[in-house]
């Protein structure tokens, strides 16, 4: 029997697999990107109450008309977006199924997609399972630039999309105006899609602004601008996200929406109209909360031996593991990663499983800090091991 040969052109996910290690071995898990304290009391509220109303069967398959009305006016507010509740906004089942439904909807056979890197894994895979060959392009550390040349070559005639995570995950790069705009040309020039990911959005530091690349002239129509409340609502469980485009993207969208998932959490997405009317304050606290923990990791990261590179927004650290690595006696980033576990309880994702190629990024690993205080002080302690060999 031959089962699908797409499935052989992709690894699962390495992040989740050193989830269930760090599980296995009762450890401090800086790897999977999801917060450890509380989420806002407003939103559990919210989704407490829909259920004791019975909010419990099917919603509207592409979203509630009331989450999508609140989308619609905060995006408007904080993206400059301007899109219908109608007929731009499909809610998905997270951020996750938003990429691959826009993916399976626009991408025909023989289509190229670009993707910078190093990039969140589900990127590659999910362009493979659309049908589509990736075409990589480096973001090079500290800083994190890209050669505008290397970018230029990779559109051509079979190029349909770029996908641009802003706040970046992994390396917490934030795109700047002009580089938006620059990539903005490229889309035009070669008549394609900008597909972004911003659910970092309100994750920033050191004055850096999140900008949406739909809200620049020419792009309304050819972005699809995803998000969810996974992140800014420390909720990553509730998998309440959605993918905006103009109207003719859209339908295609829910269409494929329609058939993945059918929808997304009825009551979830009540509590995300909530959560979608936070006061500013809100993200103001959540920003200083994060810098403070992002301040935290960087300085015991270098005082145990690491070389970290300083994000500029989302809640993930880079760093790269030269000396150490050569200190515990491994070699590359996978067994670094287990040998870290197993010497400090922390765990963490090997840096290679973010680039295409396995020589890229074998000397990096990264950390997340949307963590409590008490993990921190704990990871602290176990870090700090690493002094004594």
């Amino acid at each position: 029997m031959k089962l699908s040969y797409i499935t052989e052109k992709f690894t699962e996910s390495v992040i989740r697999e050193m989830t269930r290690v760090c599980d296995a071995a009762g450890g401090y898990n800086l790897s999977q990107g999801f917060p450890d304290f509380e989420a806002p009391k407003e939103i559990k509220q919210a989704a407490i109450d829909a259920i004791l109303r019975d909010c419990n069967q099917y919603p509207v398959t592409f979203g509630e008309p009331q989450l999508r009305k609140a989308i619609a006016e905060k995006v408007a507010r904080y993206n400059k977006i301007i899109c219908s509740p109608d007929t731009d906004i499909t809610v998905t089942c997270g951020a996750t199924e938003a990429m691959i439904a826009t993916l399976k909807a626009v991408i025909n056979p023989g289509d190229e997609v670009v993707i910078f890197e190093p990039f969140y894994e589900n990127y590659g895979a999910d362009t493979i399972l659309s049908g589509a060959t990736p075409r990589y392009v480096t973001i090079y550390s500290p800083d994190w630039h890209y050669d505008s040349k290397e970018l230029a070559a990779a559109f051509n005639d079979k190029t349909k999309a770029i996908i641009i995570n802003t706040p970046n995950n992994p390396s917490g790069k934030v795109f700047s105006r002009k580089e938006l705009e620059e990539i903005a040309a490229l889309c035009e020039k070669w008549d394609c899609l900008a597909i972004t990911d911003e659910i970092y959005e309100h994750i920033l530091y050191d004055g850096a602004e999140h900008i949406s690349i739909a809200s620049l002239g020419g792009m309304a129509d050819r972005t699809v601008t995803i998000n969810s409340i996974s992140k800014s609502y420390s909720v990553t469980g509730w998998r309440v996200g959605w993918a905006i485009a103009n109207a003719e993207i859209t339908a295609r969208i829910r269409k494929v929406h329609d058939f993945l998932t059918v929808g997304a959490p009825t009551p979830f997405q009540e509590a995300a109209v909530v959560a979608m009317h936070m006061p500013d304050s809100y993200y103001d606290q959540l920003r200083q909360k994060y810098e403070k923990s992002r301040g935290f990791l960087y300085k015991l990261l270098n005082e145990v031996g690491f070389s970290p590179v300083l994000p500029k927004g989302a809640y993930y650290i880079i760093a790269e593991a030269d000396h150490l690595m050569r200190k515990l006696g491994v070699s590359n980033d996978f067994s670094f990663s287990r040998k870290l576990i197993e010497v400090t309880g922390v765990a963490t994702v090997p840096g290679s499983s973010f680039y295409a190629e396995s020589d890229k990024g074998n000397n990096q690993v990264r950390f997340c800090f949307c963590k409590k205080e008490e993990t921190m002080s704990n990871v602290e302690k176990g870090l700090k091991k690493l002094l004594q060999i």
